[in-house]
Parts: structure tokens; sequence; C-alpha cells
């Protein structure tokens, strides 16, 4: 494993470990205000930090502005899904942009796919499936909402892994953040339900802010530049692994199943990761 692959681990650990702290903040404030504070808090960091090393390019902004637009849709339309399915089903059909990153790559992006990355996302969709213990008994409106979300995951880390070559990606990365506020921003009149700054908000924002947004999203645009998209995809599986075992510390317990799927997931990115090198290894032994 490379530096920059390592890095994205650290990105899927970060989201993992703050989707329970999430889902506890929201039981006291509504999504989009929760996302508001998320982002915009998340822009004026990143702003005041590294304001020297951000430059106004219109076409970075633009690219960071779509970044954005996709990154808000994510969550608007996975947020949905959770509204009409049970959160393991929304996790497993999310799960499915490792299935779908590749595949938008090679259609829009013409870019190939290896041998063993397509391995890697076979067990990372049969990891996922069994690890969120997913049981689609029909196909309804949350699972369509998903699904939707799913996509946009793709086309997002497809769409980073161009813009992260060609532009600077503190830009990137602060007018992503401003987007996603402002477009919550707009929705917060339509939401229903009490502000209340808790604890457990205070914590979720905290840390979604500093280590799941401003360091998770710098890092993956910098990770970017030096791996494929459908690598990151794989990493990321590791999100609901950490998620679980993150889960497990606050007396949520694992069954046989999703231990079962946490090993698959890991053991497609050992493949993805080290596949090629050991079937190079392999075949000088097999000449010498």
């Amino acid at each position: 494993m490379n530096f920059a692959d390592f890095l994205l681990l650290l990105v899927a650990v970060f989201w993992g470990v703050t989707f329970k702290l999430v889902q506890n903040a929201i039981q006291d404030i509504p999504v989009f205000t929760f996302l508001f504070l998320r982002f915009f808090l998340a822009f004026l960091l990143m702003f005041i930090i590294f304001y020297k090393h951000i430059d106004f390019n219109k076409n970075a902004i633009k690219a960071a502005a779509i970044l954005g637009i996709l990154n808000f849709l994510v969550f608007s339309f996975q947020t949905f899904g959770l509204l009409y399915s049970p959160s393991s089903i929304v996790a497993f059909i999310t799960g499915l942009y490792v299935i779908l990153t590749p595949l938008l790559a090679f259609i829009f992006f013409k870019k190939n796919v290896s041998y063993y990355a397509l391995i890697g996302v076979i067990l990372s969709f049969l990891g996922i499936y069994l690890l969120t213990g997913a049981n689609i008994s029909g196909f309804g409106k949350g699972e369509i909402f998903t699904l939707i979300a799913a996509f946009f995951v793709a086309l997002h880390i497809n769409f980073t892994d161009i813009y992260s070559k060609k532009y600077n990606i503190y830009t990137l990365v602060t007018f992503q953040f401003l987007t996603v506020a402002l477009l919550s921003l707009i929705f917060i009149p339509f939401e229903k339900g009490e502000i209340n700054f808790t604890k457990d908000v205070l914590i979720a924002l905290f840390i979604t802010v500093v280590f799941a947004t401003v360091f998770a999203y710098f890092i993956q645009t910098y990770a970017q530049k030096f791996t494929t998209p459908t690598k990151t995809a794989i990493i990321f599986t590791m999100e609901p692994v950490s998620a679980a075992i993150f889960g497990y510390f606050y007396g949520e317990t694992l069954n046989t199943k999703q231990i079962l799927g946490a090993l698959l997931i890991l053991i497609a990115m050992l493949v993805t990761e080290t596949g090629e090198e050991i079937t190079k290894l392999t075949k000088k032994i097999f000449k010498s």
C-alpha cells in the first residue's frame, strides 16, 4: 500500500467513526441545519488556515462547485433514503458505489479497470452485503433514493480524480465546502424540528468539521492525484467496517456474518493492492 492509499484509508476510518456521532446528533438538530453548520465551519477553517494557498481561478472554483453539488446530492438522497428504509439497507445500497465507480470510469471517462481491481470490487460488494445484514424484500422509495446517492458518490470519486490532477486542491476543497453549505442553507426553512445544541451535537460538529470534513476531504482530493478511482472506491469500503467496529464500543454487537463481511473487505483491499506484485513474484519463482 502506497502513502496515498494509506491516507485514503484514514479518511474511510474517520468517516466510519463519525457515523454513530452524526446519527446521535441529528436527533437534536435537523439534518440540513447540521450540514450547513458542518460545511460552513469547515469552509471558514480551511479559508483561515490556508488562505495563502487558495487561488481564485474561475475554472478551479467551477470544478469545486461541481464537487460540492455532487456531495450535497449524496447527503440529501441518502437522508431521504433513511426516511423510508432501515439504515442497514441504506448502508448496503450506498455501498454499491464500489461497483458504480469503475463502471462510470469506463463508460464516461474511458478508463480501464485491472483484473485484480474487478476481483476487489466483487469481494467488497459481498463484504458490504454481509456487514450491513441487508435483506431487500422490495424496492421502494427509500431504495431508489439511496441508489441515486450511490450514483453520485461514484461520480464524486471520478470527478475528484480528474479535478485533483488539474486544479489547486486548496481551492477545490475550500469552495466545495462553501457550495455544500449554501445548498444546505436553502433547504433549512423547509425543515421541521427544533435546534438543540446538546453535547452530542457539539461533539459531532467538532469531530466532523475538523476530522471528517477538513482533514478527510483535503486528504481525499490530495491522495486521488496518485491513485485510481476504482482503488479509491474499494478503500472507502473500510468506512462501514470502521463504523461497525466503533459501534461495537457503543454496545452494538457484531455477528459472524458481519465479521466475515469485514474480512472480505480487507481481503478485497489486499487483492487490489498486491495482486499484480504477487503474480509477478510467482512468475519469477516459477521461471527460476
